[in-house]
């Protein structure tokens, strides 16, 4: 199956909600992910999609003044594993430095041991713990961020 990424449009909509029924216990809303994808000015969206434009995963990030908040990565199960969501980070991540970011920060369930994995290899490190943040299952997270001079750009 041969896949692309390209920055995420208003159309791709539906195709994001699947992919966030399919990954989270609390997926958000249409209207939630409408209003991301609009609000061009503070986000940044990618997608991961195949030749017949069918949605795979997406990435997002707010950028505000010199820092971002990665929102949401998320891959449909037939597409985890492979690949995928670290080539979708990285995009995130360059445009991300591109446009003057100097820090980016996320949340993680401290059971995503995949998740955990890739934040470590591309240089992210934990800075601190929120005690249930996540719900559905009630779970704590680590707050972990990079620095653009830390981030692994080598190992692609």
């Amino acid at each position: 199956m041969s896949m692309k990424m390209r920055e995420a449009q208003r159309k791709d909509c539906e195709g994001i909600c699947l992919v966030e029924q399919e990954s989270f216990s609390q997926p958000w809303t249409k209207d939630a992910v409408i209003n991301e994808l609009m609000n061009k000015d503070l986000t940044l969206y990618y997608v991961l999609e195949d030749e017949q434009g069918v949605i795979w995963g997406y990435a997002g990030l707010w950028h505000v003044l010199d820092e971002g908040q990665i929102t949401n990565i998320a891959l449909r199960k037939a597409c985890r594993g492979r690949g995928y969501g670290e080539l979708l980070l990285r995009l995130l991540m360059e445009t991300a430095w591109e446009r003057g970011c100097s820090v980016i920060f996320l949340e993680v369930r401290f059971s995503n041991l995949p998740a955990l994995r890739l934040y470590r290899k591309l240089g992210y490190t934990v800075v601190s713990v929120r005690r249930q943040y996540y719900t559905q299952p009630m779970e704590d997270a680590y707050v972990m961020s990079c620095e653009r001079k830390k981030y692994r750009w080598a190992d692609r």
